[in-house]
């Protein structure tokens, strides 16, 4: 039934990760439990009550087939998710084999949850279970140690560029079929690059783009309640981490170059801590949905037989703000490594696309992301993340990509290079460049279903711009 409260969370704004997550939590083919995971803040109970809204309203499933249980109200401790099931069955008096519904929230917070719901998954093949949690790292390590062919995993990311500008309305005055002329292409870029802006700066979190109070002081929200949470409590409860300064010495360092290249010698002398600690703390700062490592190439598209550099991202650029505090528009260098960071992040994470990115770098010349073909080890896209537009004219800047497409003909045409405001198509030395504005690219790269780096652009000259 339309209660009160599910009415409150169905008129909350949806991701558009609701649709494909309401389809794998309704997949009946599949005996698996579904593990949902991602940052903090993200929005994970948010979508849960949207998802059990659309069972009782779309699939019209009766409300008493479905339990929500969020296990961080100590009435639930010590609960095991069993006991629950037998509960709500005793409950609605359920019959032996009648489908369910359950919904367990901040799953962590149950010891050994990972054995209980494989057991619950083996045992209970009529029921859907979907479990969520805040400690990211947790969820992840040991849904992939126990949960082998038990258990699916569905990643939440933070907030795309689209999914920005449709929370604050802004949608369709960029976007929308009915466009019209109203604004030059001048107008629109301009009010469309600030709106960019303010989504790198505070658009990652949704509490962020409802809450003035939160973007004034989001120093306070995301360092204090999502980055040092990760970093204080969840990594070293998890991994037994004894020396919490030196990993947040380490994350302070690869958050403040985002974008950049790292090696480990360099960043072990850099941050004082030991090799050998150094490869763990990475590995343990992507689990927690922290950062993002993408490996090198060369110029032929082949990897290093030692791979001793990589490129860290932040996973949300909203996180470097909170850190070091907003970014003037002046400062291009960081700006332009967070408008890198921030196309990253639009990658679709539900199809894997992220896993194929990397970049390659040869001698003095590099190309920020090249998207490779696995199957065929063989570079299929490629792309230039810029915020300017003086290398249009100031060609030699591009002269990385247009060297990596000479030697990997796979690629495919048109190549990418972003912009600041311009949008065009130019044949340079043979090669098929589209110039596209950063933040329009954004927007159509978390539109794209496909999650490539090259299907969402836009066409030059056919501009979806007003003149």
């Amino acid at each position: 039934p339309e209660t009160e409260a599910n009415l409150r969370w169905s008129d909350l704004p949806q991701r558009i990760y609701l649709e494909p997550l309401c389809q794998l939590v309704c997949k009946t083919d599949v005996n698996r439990a579904v593990v949902l995971m991602g940052p903090r803040r993200v929005g994970k109970t948010v979508i849960i009550h949207q998802v059990i809204y659309r069972l009782i309203t779309r699939e019209k499933l009766p409300a008493g087939n479905l339990l929500y249980v969020p296990l961080d109200t100590p009435v639930y401790s010590g609960l095991a998710l069993e006991k629950l099931l037998g509960l709500f069955r005793e409950m609605h008096a359920h019959a032996g084999r009648e489908p369910l519904h359950l919904f367990f929230d901040e799953i962590q917070h149950l010891k050994d949850w990972e054995i209980h719901l494989k057991s619950l998954v083996d045992t209970y093949p009529e029921c859907r279970f979907t479990v969520s949690g805040s400690a990211g790292a947790a969820l992840r390590l040991k849904s992939r140690e126990s949960g082998a062919g038990r258990f699916t995993d569905f990643t939440l990311p933070p907030l795309t560029f689209c999914e920005y500008l449709h929370f604050t309305g802004k949608e369709d005055v960029f976007f929308g079929a009915a466009l019209g002329g109203f604004l030059s292409l001048q107008e629109r870029m301009a009010l469309l690059n600030q709106a960019f802006v303010n989504y790198i700066q505070f658009g990652g979190y949704p509490e962020m783009v409802f809450s003035e109070e939160i973007r004034n002081d989001p120093q306070h929200y995301i360092k204090s309640d999502i980055i040092d949470k990760v970093l204080l409590r969840d990594l070293p409860s998890l991994y037994g981490i004894s020396d919490i300064p030196e990993l947040n010495r380490l994350f302070v360092m690869l958050a403040r170059n985002t974008g950049g290249e790292v090696n480990l010698p360099g960043l072990s002398k850099g941050s004082g801590v030991a090799k050998n600690t150094l490869a763990r703390y990475l590995e343990y700062l992507e689990a927690a949905f922290l950062i993002k490592r993408i490996r090198r190439i060369d110029r032929n598209a082949r990897r290093f037989q030692r791979e001793r550099a990589f490129k860290v991202y932040l996973t949300n650029a909203s996180m470097y703000v909170a850190l070091f505090g907003p970014v003037d528009e002046g400062n291009s260098a960081v700006l332009g490594r967070l408008v890198e960071t921030a196309v990253l992040n639009q990658l679709p994470h539900l199809r894997g696309a992220v896993g194929k990115i990397c970049y390659a770098k040869w001698n003095s010349r590099e190309v920020d992301f090249v998207e490779m073909d696995e199957g065929a080890a063989r570079p299929v896209r490629a792309a230039e993340i810029k915020w300017s537009d003086r290398h249009i004219e100031r060609r030699g800047e591009i002269a990385g990509l247009l060297e990596f497409a000479k030697r990997n003909p796979s690629l495919q045409q048109p190549l990418l290079a972003t912009t600041r405001t311009r949008l065009e198509n130019h044949e340079i030395a043979g090669q098929n460049i589209a110039f596209v504005p950063a933040a329009d690219y954004c927007y159509h790269l978390a539109k794209d279903p496909q999650g490539k780096l090259q299907t969402a652009l836009p066409q030059a000259p056919c501009s979806p711009f007003p003149t």
